[in-house]
């Protein structure tokens, strides 16, 4: 069973139904712009991807390098 990857960035041309990330293969980088060196963070269902969404120019702005902008 292949893992479920939640994405908030709409505008991404993997995005799709319920803020699902629906690439065959992602690559998740650490986000240079985080303030929170805790790696051992985990996030509470209440701060996932479906509480909110957002849109990013190029993969730079997102942890995922495989972020590519829908036309």
């Amino acid at each position: 069973m292949a893992p479920v990857v939640n994405c908030n960035v709409a505008n991404c041309s993997f995005w799709a139904e319920g803020n699902k990330c629906g690439a065959d293969e992602i690559l998740v980088e650490i986000d240079g712009n985080s303030h929170n060196n805790d790696f051992d963070l985990e996030v509470s269902e209440d701060l996932t991807a479906q509480s909110h969404i957002e849109y990013a120019d190029k993969s730079e702005e997102t942890c995922c390098q495989t972020f590519k902008p829908k036309k």
